[in-house]
């Protein structure tokens, strides 16, 4: 008995197996056959549904991506009509790039190396990228609407997707193992989102037959079926997202199959851990740079739009993640709307600015933010348009704006520290670079403790975009082209190594490991404090501080400490004058605006070079163990309020030099004073009147003398004792002190005088 009914189980199981067909990863359903891998109750659905034609199915998938992709397939004519009058400078880019990759490659192209281009030249392993994306086969689509409907465009299509599927079961595809592969989940995604697209601006064509259609939505099945069984498991990385982020597309839009709920299943699970694990708990995506977060706000926002128009239900921690990579867009941005420079930017190769314009805009269409309607604009970018539907479009006509109350900011997870003036278009911003991510910091460039700036409305510390197949990326990448400090021949970023598919893209194997000390804001002086291990390896100790003196100009001091002698050297970038070197840098700009670099301290010499049009400044002091530069950065607007250079005691917008009724003593020491307000570095003794104060090492404070009470602050980089003398009481942190006390970094003494 139990026999028979094991038998009867296993029958059971087997006509089950049979019944639910799965879809292939290694093949594509013939069309004939597609409509065995739809659900029962879709099925159902259908006159016949035993014997579902493929007019049928082809007509009911129209009806569904109707409803559910971006936009309505059948409005097409009246979209693409206002397409071209809002962009009117995109048809030469279409037929640019459509140009481009129809003279390279053949319909029934190859996918595998080694092969040639069409004029005979050999395809290498990047270009070889660049066809598995299919991203300019977006641009042969448009080349179709454009030429009055050419079916030329349309049969290139449909046969290179086809060369595809043949190179599929002649496994003959590249299957790099380092990112670059056919098949691999970045490639494959990128392709499905682009594909998609093309299948959305051909469903109402009559060249497009409903076998045409099934056989493209066959394939996508395919890429489907092998983007779930190869990410079963969480991988760090954008490569993974974007893969995920197609496989939830297609489980929405083709959810009629067998089995596309557990890729919905699946690419959510994993979305939803990248979101965990890589947008950071200050909202910054992992790895540091604006071009992969911004890319990261693409891949999240695919899904979340296509489940919105599904009505699919999606849970408050994706939209909260989501929302917060377009709130950190708005924190990092510059007064001016535009975002700085950050590892891995490489959207425009050089530029000294990110234009951030294009994704807070759509952050406004999602969530109607008036902090991000403050940069948005009354368009989208040209390929956006695609994505968004009618009633997102017709907001861009009512955009709701609120200047930002964010002032200075900082991100700690992913180490990034914001001096902020205000949000006025010529107000100043310093942004200073400490983080290294511990999973995945390929895209970290060689700028520890790097710095860039801008003020009146000029970027004046700039870092630059890169290229990955630009033959000078590794060396964009390192500290030479950063405002950073650096000792000897050492550059930060070292171990330098390229990747095997010859996009020209690498990695540095080992970047220092940087320490936050201290970030303090809200007063009238605020400053960052921090250190990292990158000369650890020559004997050299080195730390930061970067000083914002009450929204008027930064000083920037380098700490270097050795036992042997040394080359120390500040990297400035910019195009800066000479000719009051080494003591002062000067740049301007065309409106008369400028920006100082000042040494209070005296150094060697300056050396200047470039590349790219590009040009930077090494400040350096040689032959000593332990020194510290200390720097002024001086941005003005007109000449009259420049540092005056002609002037023997320099004053900084009425900060004087070394000019103070305080009496200091220590080797290398400066101060600067205003009013009642006092800067001092380097000091190992302080003396007013009968009040002194005496350190156990050298020290940095800032000192608020307010008649019988002085307050004093240490904003150096290493608490410090102090012996204290001539006073009358002494209160750290609210609590009372003797004449012997401990301040830690950041700590105020409040100190009442005889």
């Amino acid at each position: 008995m139990k026999l028979k009914y094991s038998f009867l189980v296993v029958v059971l199981l087997i006509s089950f197996i049979g019944f639910s067909q799965k879809i292939s990863e290694s093949s594509i359903i013939r069309n004939d056959k597609l409509a065995n891998f739809l659900k029962a109750d879709v099925k159902a659905t259908f006159k016949n549904k035993r014997n579902i034609s493929n007019n049928e199915l082809a007509a009911y998938f129209r009806e569904k991506f109707a409803e559910r992709y971006f936009f309505n397939w059948k409005n097409f004519d009246v979209r693409f009509q206002k397409y071209q009058e809002y962009y009117p400078n995109s048809k030469k880019v279409h037929d640019e790039r459509s140009a481009d990759h129809m003279s390279k490659f053949s319909a029934t192209t190859k996918w595998k190396l080694p092969f040639n281009y069409l004029n005979g030249q050999e395809v290498n392993a990047y270009a070889v990228r660049h066809l598995a994306r299919q991203h300019k086969m977006v641009d042969i689509a448009f080349q179709y609407h454009y030429t009055g409907k050419n079916p030329a465009y349309l049969n290139y299509f449909k046969n290179q997707l086809k060369s595809l599927n043949t190179a599929l079961n002649s496994n003959q595809f590249e299957q790099m193992e380092d990112g670059n592969g056919t098949y691999e989940a970045f490639r494959s995604g990128y392709r499905v989102l682009n594909w998609l697209q093309i299948h959305s601006f051909f469903l109402g064509e009559e060249q497009y037959s409903d076998e045409d259609q099934l056989t493209t939505i066959a394939t996508l099945l395919q890429h489907g079926a092998n983007l779930y069984a190869e990410n079963d498991s969480f991988v760090p990385g954008n490569h993974q997202t974007r893969g995920m982020s197609a496989l939830a597309m297609l489980s929405i839009l083709f959810r009629d199959f067998e089995g596309t709920d557990l890729w919905y299943n699946r690419s959510m699970k994993l979305l939803e851990e990248h979101l965990a694990k890589e947008i950071n708990d200050d909202g910054f995506q992992f790895e540091r740079s604006i071009h992969y977060h911004m890319s990261d706000i693409d891949n999240y926002y695919y899904v979340y739009q296509l489940a919105k128009t599904s009505s699919l239900k999606i849970n408050e921690f994706w939209e909260n993640k989501l929302k917060s990579l377009f709130t950190t867009l708005v924190k990092i941005a510059y007064p001016n709307g535009y975002a700085p420079v950050l590892q891995d930017d490489t959207d425009n190769p050089w530029a000294e600015k990110n234009d951030i314009s294009g994704a807070l805009t759509l952050g406004y269409l999602l969530f109607g933010d008036a902090e991000m309607g403050y940069f948005a604009k009354n368009s989208v970018d040209a390929n956006m348009y695609w994505f968004l539907n009618d009633e997102q479009l017709a907001m861009l006509n009512t955009i709701k704006s609120k200047q930002p109350e964010i002032n200075s900011v900082s991100f700690p997870t992913t180490g990034y520290y914001i001096f902020r003036e205000g949000w006025n278009a010529g107000d100043k911003m310093m942004v200073v670079t400490a983080g290294l991510d511990k999973e995945k910091p390929d895209h970290q460039h060689g700028d520890m403790l790097g710095i860039q700036a801008m003020a009146f409305e000029k970027v004046i510390l700039p870092n630059y975009q890169v290229r990955y197949s630009l033959p000078d990326y590794e060396f964009f990448k390192n500290s030479t082209v950063k405002n950073v400090a650096l000792v000897d021949d050492e550059l930060q970023g070292k171990k330098y190594k390229g990747n095997q598919g010859g996009s020209g893209f690498g990695k540095f194997g080992k970047l220092p490991k940087p320490t936050t000390i201290m970030w303090k804001t809200g007063d009238e002086i605020e400053y960052f404090v921090g250190s990292h291990n990158g000369f650890n390896n020559i004997g050299v100790d080195y730390s930061r501080q970067v000083i914002s003196v009450t929204n008027e100009f930064w000083i920037v001091k380098d700490n270097f400490a050795s036992e042997n002698t040394h080359l120390y050297k500040q990297v400035w970038q910019g195009h800066y004058s000479l000719e009051n070197s080494p003591k002062l840098l000067r740049a301007t700009f065309d409106d008369a605006t400028g920006n100082d670099i000042f040494q209070l301290i005296t150094v060697d010499e300056v050396k200047s070079s470039g590349a790219r049009g590009k040009q930077w400044s090494v400040v350096s002091k040689n032959n000593v163990t332990n020194f510290s530069f200390i720097t002024v950065i001086y941005p003005y607007k007109g000449f009259e309020n420049r540092i005056d250079e002609t002037l023997k005691n320099k004053v900084f917008n009425g900060w004087k030099l070394n000019d103070s009724n305080w009496t200091f003593e220590g080797d290398n020491l400066v101060s600067l004073s205003k009013e009642n307000k006092l800067l001092a570095f380097s000091v190992n003794k302080i003396t007013f009147g009968d009040f002194k104060i005496e350190t156990s090492n050298k020290a940095d404070f800032y000192i608020i003398n307010k008649g019988n009470k002085v307050i004093v602050q240490l904003i150096g980089d290493k608490d410090i004792q102090l012996q204290l003398s001539g006073f009358k009481e002494c209160f750290v942190n609210a609590q009372k002190m003797t004449s012997k006390i401990n301040l830690n970094i950041g700590d105020e003494a409040v100190i009442y005088l005889n």
